[in-house]
């Protein structure tokens, strides 16, 4: 499904709208506007978590409080729409990435990385099934998930030591191994618990880097 676009809220209309010195009515339109985008996009996020990728205008509609000719008023273009959502999901996922990766040994900060990986894959993974699934379609879906795959190379092989590095074939290993592919794989194909899946991942990076 890896905040640095930032959601336009009211507060960015406001200083817009005050610096353009619109009509009141324009300013109350455009705040009107942007609530709608916002439960527009909140909508979409909340029913692609409960389970529908691809939910329908009518749903979004329904959920958001808005009328149907709102929605593809607003979204026409989907890849606008894309876009919001991936700023918004972006907010609830740096917090989690922000965090700092302890431990006394690149091993152990390795085994810290992938509990976090973890983290951040759950919490993902609704949405990014959903992009994959419309991301032949969409631009931006796909500069998104390139992003994510060297996002996540690059945090999988950073830790390790250079006599690691220094192996090509090992490197290509630990991107597969600690890659979403590989946890979407364990979790809803395998139908694997969290629990388990990430003993899996864990064991498997131990036979890529060695005990």
């Amino acid at each position: 499904m890896t905040a640095e676009a930032g959601l336009h809220g009211p507060a960015t209309a406001i200083a817009e709208a005050m610096a353009a010195n619109p009509p009141i009515a324009t300013d109350g339109r455009r705040l009107r506007t942007e609530a709608s985008r916002a439960r527009i996009v909140a909508a979409m996020l909340e029913l692609i978590r409960e389970g529908a990728p691809a939910p329908s205008a009518e749903a979004v509609a329904e959920r958001a409080g808005v009328g149907l000719r709102t929605v593809f008023r607003l979204f026409n273009d989907m890849d606008s729409l894309y876009r919001e959502m991936h700023a918004m999901m972006l907010a609830r996922l740096v917090p989690i990435a922000a965090e700092p990766v302890v431990g006394e040994t690149w091993r152990e900060r390795l085994r810290n990385l992938i509990h976090r990986r973890v983290r951040l894959f759950e919490e993902m993974m609704p949405f990014q099934v959903a992009a994959d699934a419309h991301r032949a379609r969409s631009p931006f879906l796909n500069k998104t998930h390139e992003s994510l795959v060297r996002l996540q190379r690059g945090m999988a092989t950073a830790l390790l030591p250079d006599e690691i590095k220094a192996d090509p074939e090992l490197v290509e290993m630990m991107d597969l191994v600690m890659s979403f592919d590989t946890w979407r794989r364990l979790r809803l194909d395998q139908t694997l618990s969290i629990e388990q899946a990430e003993t899996i991942v864990a064991r498997l990076v131990e036979k890529v880097v060695g005990p």
